[in-house]
């Protein structure tokens, strides 16, 4: 009796480590959920700042502003795969706890669980790896978002570093060679002093 009772929570057990993956999944996504929606939110108003008449002065506000209407439908996007994904994490767990339920309960009426229990436990596998093949999609929309905002901000620095070369025209910009503003630019040669 012993060994048939340690075999039924080894079989019960097996099950709960994948729901306890499911679940480290479900958080993180529900992090990436919110992190998505906040970002939604940022580009909506930095997008209500660009069009008014004060956002317009903005350097690059026209680039920005074509930024951010091709970053929301990706926004959507990276939304709809991330809903898809918990929906497909609360399934496995759900079939992952039937599955658990129906070996614990077969053993205890003390009938045969028959394949049921199995083709649960695959169904809520498979249900796991379809969320994370969806997490693995948002993650590469995640990062392509990324890329083109870090574009956008090089070109930005471009341009405040195209306004710092026209105030020492003669100097060249290297760390440190440009004299400070306080002081005069001696046009004496390091030889005539």
């Amino acid at each position: 009796m012993a060994d048939i009772s340690l075999n039924v929570l080894s079989a019960m057990i097996t099950p709960a480590v994948l729901i306890s993956g499911a679940g480290t999944l479900i958080m993180s996504t529900s992090t990436r959920v919110g992190r998505a929606t906040d970002r939604v939110r940022h580009l909506t108003a930095r997008f209500r700042l660009l069009v008014s008449a004060e956002g317009q002065q903005e350097p690059r506000a026209r680039e920005e502003k074509r930024m951010i209407v091709r970053q929301l439908p990706r926004l959507a996007r990276r939304t709809r795969l991330l809903v898809r994904a918990m929906t497909a994490l609360y399934l496995a767990v759900a079939l992952l706890v039937l599955t658990s339920i129906l070996i614990g309960g077969s053993a205890l009426l003390g009938e045969i669980s028959g394949v049921l229990p199995v083709l649960l436990a695959v169904a809520g596998s498979a249900s796991l790896a379809y969320a994370a093949l969806l997490l693995s999609f948002e993650t590469r929309l995640s990062a392509r978002t990324t890329r083109e905002e870090m574009d956008f901000l090089v070109g930005l620095g471009e341009h405040y570093s195209a306004l710092y070369d026209d105030t020492y025209p003669d100097v060249a910009v290297e760390a440190g060679s440009a004299p400070p503003a306080s002081e005069p630019r001696s046009q004496k040669s390091p030889e005539q002093t």
